[in-house]
Parts: C-alpha cells; structure tokens; sequence
C-alpha cells in the first residue's frame, strides 16, 4: 500500500470494547499491514496474528460477530490425508475485546475416524504504531521482541505489550522482529484441542488524554423495534454504542461516546454531541455525562495554536498531537478547538436533555458553561461582527473547513469550486439560532434574564433570509454558506437539511428544504447525498462531496418530521434501512452516493468508520421514528425549540 493512502476498513472485521478494538480479515487472520491489529489508546499493539497448520491449507466457512465485542470465525483444514470428501478438521476461533485487554481461542475439533498428528504454528508482531500514521498508510518497523515459549513482550515509546499463550511452546524462532511459535498436537478421532492467546497493553507513561470504560455503566435500552429489518438495526446498534461508551478518567462516572473505530475512538465535541442527541429518547444520562465532559475543556483564553477561545467548546481530544496526512506538515493538538459548531450544539443538547428530564441540579451546575457558551456565539463565533457565526480556518496547521464537512473540499460552488474563507455556513446559522432560543429559554427558567439571547436569535433569522436564500436552476434553496466575500454559494447540499427543526425557517421555507431533500439530485434511494448529483463537484465516493453520511440522513429525518413533514421524512428514512441492510445492519460513517433508481448497489467508502457513533445513534433515532417511540420526530417537539 503507498504511502500516504488510508487503508481501507469495509471488508474487515471489528471487535471493540472501548477503548480497545480487534480489526482483522473476514477469515479471522490479522495480517501485516493496513489496518488490521488490536488498538489501545489510540497504538497498535499487535500488528500480527496469523494462525496455521503446517501442511494443511485453512478453509474459512463461516463468521459472525453476535456483540460488538466478539466475534466468531469457524472453517476447515485440506490437506490432511482426509479419507472421504467431507471436512473433518474443523476450527473455531473465537475473539473477545475487553476495555483492559484483548483474548482469542483457536479450537481445532477432530471429527474423523482417526487420530490427527498435526503442527500448530502462530506468527505474531507489532509495530507499536499511533493510530494516525496508520490512517495516513505510513510504514512502520516492527518492534523487537522478547520471546519464549510462552508468549512475547514488546516495549516501546512508553508503551508495554505482553501476549500470552495458553500452552508452552515447543519450539520458538525469530525472524525479521516476527516471532513464530510452533505446538506439537496429537489428539484422537472426536477430541479437542484448544488454543488461547490474552494481550494486554498499558501506557508505562500515564500522560496525555487516556479515557477508559465509565465507572458507571449506562444501559442503552430502547423501546423493541417490531421484526425484520428495524429490530436487527436497532439491536447492532445499541450494541455498538455501548462498545464506543468512555469516560474521562477526571470525571469516571460522566460517559461520552468515542466518535467511531478505529480513527476516531476518542472525545469529539460535535459528533459525541451528535450522538447522544439522537439517544434522548433512551434517556438524559450519556447526555448529562457529555455536557460535563466537554464543559470541564470549555475554552477560558485566546490561544491561536489550538484554537481555544472564551466560551468554545473543543473540537476533540487526544492522547498527543496527531498529523492528519503523512505526507503533509498537518498536526493538531492534542486538546483542539477547530470546530464552529460544537459550542451552538452544547448549548442545544442542555436545552434538549432539559426538556427530557435531565435532573435541574445537573442542569444548574452547568449554566455558567452555557452563559459563556452564548456569549462566544455572539462574540469570538462572530469574527467580523456581521451577525453571522464564521471560520476562518487554515492554511496551516488546523483544519481548513470547521464544520461537519470538515475536508478541505468540503463546501464547493455549485460549478465545483472551493469556496473561499472565511465561511458562515448555513447549519451552523441554525444551530446558533435554536443555541439563542434554547438557552434563552434555559437562563429565564433558571432565574436568569434569556432576553439578550432571544433577540439575537431573532435578528439572526431576519439576517439569514435576506442573505442566505438563493434561487437558481436548481430551484430555490438556502446556499451553502456565505463565502469570504460574504456571497452565498450555490449549489444543493445536505446542509440544508440541518436547518429544519432549528425554528430557523417558516413553514413554506420548510417545505421547499423538504422538496430539495427529497429530489433525484440529493436522495440516492440508500440516504442523502451530502453534495447533490447536479453538482459540477459531485463524486459518490468523495468524503463530502457527493457521499451519504447515516447521521446526516437522521438529521433530515428528524427535522422534516419535526416540521410536519412525514411522507417526505418517512421515504429518506427508509432509504437509510435499506443501506444497512446491506452493511449487515452495522451502519458505517458513510458510503456511496450512487442511484438506487438507476439500479445501482451500495457500495462501500473504504476508509469508512464502522462503527461510528452518530451513525449507529441515528440509526437508533431513525428507528424509532418510524417505530413511533421517538417522541423528538414528532409533531412540535422540535430539536433545539421544544423537543
């Protein structure tokens, strides 16, 4: 694979028990290179374990993973002088992902007439590398090993790994940093034999952002989901929440979801936000956990090298710095601000959690952060005081684009150009909007004057329809964004979708959303396209571009129910069933964008995350929406107004 070109994860199989996760091939082996191997904290730990029998040819015949952290990969043995055509050495290899640790059982059952005399080898090895050199495809050398019979120890970097084997080896060599232990077996017609592997893999330097499993674990139950389709959806999903569950060790017992595996398995301000916005109809407890997690980051100062400023929420934190490409001088920090949207959608989810019961002593404790929170909307969000918050972005280090399409070609002209920073983006408008309204609502019911908030968010409405609204062959719809010269730029797109709900457009202006969301150019049939098919830009494989991201189809779902909108909301939400159905009800972070009218499948973006967990959260959301328990897609329960 070349340097500098992310491995793909659409055929692979993940186990993972935040914030561990086992990524290997369909047959169970994991190989040397690309993404495959057992992540802790952001490293590769084990970079290979492949299982083999000298002479015998291995058979995969089947797999299945029945939580998100096992995962079951059975087959056979040719080659082994078998007397009839049936298989008669068969294996199973069983995988556990715990949060401490990583476990696997190989068991090889004989079911022939006779005795079986066989060599059981494993090779194993890591690179003790970070995660984001992985994402960029950059090679690492193996670590050196220490050896013996029993298993191996790595150390490196400040990192320790040691795998232990169930059964003493009997021979052990090394080659090239790759340790192969080998087992002599003999068992008889009908028996077993089993063997076991356990790594474990701890930081010896406990610095830097190292979150675990909560002290407290939060029971992600829904309402059941009917038969068929909806029912496995909603089932994989709440498993895979759960699986992506952490807890900053400062506060243990508040829980936030790890955006999504294996890039992003770590505190996102907007996509954790996301997430346990879709999941307030589970209940108020992974909200009330995340809106303390990020309040405790909430910005204090003005620091351009990360960002930070009075009043912003984060856009994620890591371990340590982390380089977005291999090949380009692109690093963040390890606490970084680049994100736009974040600190409206805090605001939002305290609103919404207050409304769906979050406890009023929760709530209070946190009106200092959402005091600040309105105020960087109406100060540092707005740059040039226009009235519009905005981004400037960089040329450097940094994000370029700090919305949710957040590539550096993310907001394109309807001809394919890039916009030009600084850009006001159009979701972002509404999510301050119903940021305004909301906490208005919040500091009046709290002893507070909301006054100042509310009208604010009133003049921002009047603003954004005097300059967002553009009509064009297309139709009419709001731009994109406004651009550096502050023109709006044309083109249909996704974005419009979030605007829904918000309070931020009337009941006609919903309705011509509504007729955009719903065109050929923008549904593919298997969800929304972020960027419409009419665009000279559109490419159905591109990140932002002409893709379809799940969170971002539940979105519109939400929100065109939320306005009345059903017929319209009820056709894009089975649009985004019938994509999972063919990822087999695990709904990755994106995938193409192509024309189900047209006969075309879903296919799958390589790089893909999955799970992720605004995917798997607005899967949830979707579900019971057209299940009937989802009482926030309901008429006049509007995300961020009244839900």
């Amino acid at each position: 694979m070349p340097d500098g070109q992310q491995p793909a994860l659409h055929d692979l199989v993940t186990v993972l028990c935040a914030p561990s996760v086992a990524i290997s091939a369909p047959d169970g082996q994991i190989r040397a290179g690309g993404a495959s191997g057992f992540y802790r904290h952001d490293r590769r730990g084990l970079a290979l374990l492949e299982i083999g029998v000298e002479g015998a040819e291995l058979v995969p015949t089947g797999a299945n993973a029945p939580e998100a952290g096992r995962a079951c990969f059975h087959g056979v043995l040719r080659g082994q002088g078998e007397a009839n055509p049936d298989p008669v050495l068969h294996y199973r290899r069983e995988r556990r992902a715990g949060g401490e640790s990583f476990a696997e059982t190989w068991t090889l059952c004989n079911h022939s007439s006779r005795d079986a005399d066989l060599v059981v080898t494993a090779r194993v090895a890591t690179d003790l590398a970070r995660m984001d050199l992985v994402k960029a495809g950059a090679p690492g050398a193996l670590a050196e090993p220490e050896a013996t019979g029993d298993g191996v120890r790595w150390q490196g970097d400040g990192c320790a790994v040691d795998l232990a084997a169930s059964r003493t080896a009997d021979d052990v060599s090394i080659e090239d940093n790759q340790v192969r232990l080998s087992w002599r077996v003999e068992f008889p017609a009908g028996a077993q034999w089993s063997l076991s592997f356990a790594l474990h893999q701890h930081e010896q330097e406990q610095s830097g952002f190292l979150p675990q499993r909560p002290a407290r674990p939060v029971r992600l139950v829904a309402p059941r989901a009917g038969e068929g389709d909806h029912a496995r959806l909603l089932e994989r999903s709440l498993q895979d929440l759960d699986g992506l569950l952490l807890a900053d060790p400062r506060q243990p017992e508040s829980a936030f979801l790890a955006a999504g595996s294996p890039w992003f398995f770590t505190l996102f301000g907007r996509d954790s936000l996301w997430a346990a916005r879709f999941l307030l109809p589970l209940g108020t407890e992974l909200a009330g956990g995340t809106l303390r997690v990020l309040a405790a980051l909430q910005g204090t100062r003005h620091d351009p090298a990360t960002e930070e400023q009075p009043g912003k929420i984060p856009h994620e934190l890591r371990r340590a710095a982390i380089d977005i490409d291999g090949s380009e001088p692109l690093r963040l920090p390890p606490l970084y601000y680049g994100t736009v949207d974040a600190t409206p959608l805090w605001v939002c989810l305290l609103h919404d959690a207050w409304r769906a019961g979050l406890p009023e002593d929760e709530v209070r404790a946190l009106l200092p952060t959402l005091t600040a929170a309105l105020g960087w909307l109406s100060g540092p969000g707005d740059p040039d005081g226009d009235g519009f918050c905005e981004y400037q972005g960089s040329d450097a280090d940094g994000l370029a684009n700090q919305g949710w399409k957040d590539s550096g070609d993310g907001i394109r002209w309807s001809d394919g150009g890039i916009a030009r920073r600084p850009l006001a983006l159009c979701e972002v408008q509404g999510y301050a909007y119903a940021a305004a309204v909301g906490g208005a609502d919040l500091l009046d019911a709290f002893g507070g004057d909301g006054g100042p908030a509310r009208q604010w968010g009133a003049e921002l409405r009047a603003r954004f329809r005097e300059q967002f609204w553009v009509e064009d062959e297309h139709g009419r719809y709001p731009a994109v964004a406004l651009d550096g010269d502050k023109r709006p730029v044309t083109g249909p797109t996704s974005n419009m979708a979030h605007l829904l709900g918000t309070g931020l457009l009337d009941a006609h202006e919903a309705r011509l959303v509504a007729d955009q969301l719903t065109s050929s150019a923008l549904d593919s049939g298997y969800g929304l396209r972020t960027l419409a098919s009419t665009n000279a830009g559109f490419n159905p494989l591109s990140y932002h571009c002409g893709s379809v991201w799940p969170h971002d189809t539940a979105i519109a779902v939400l929100g065109l129910a939320a306005e009345g909108l059903h017929e319209q909301a009820r056709v894009l939400a089975e649009g985004l069933v019938r994509s999972a159905v063919e990822f087999g009800h695990r709904v990755p972070e994106l995938h193409g964008g192509t024309d189900r009218a047209a006969g075309e499948p879903v296919v799958a973006y390589p790089a893909s995350c999955r799970p992720q967990a605004w995917s798997a959260a607005g899967a949830v959301a979707v579900v019971g929406y057209l299940e009937g328990w989802n009482r926030a897609a309901k008429p006049g329960a509007q995300p961020g107004r009244n839900a």
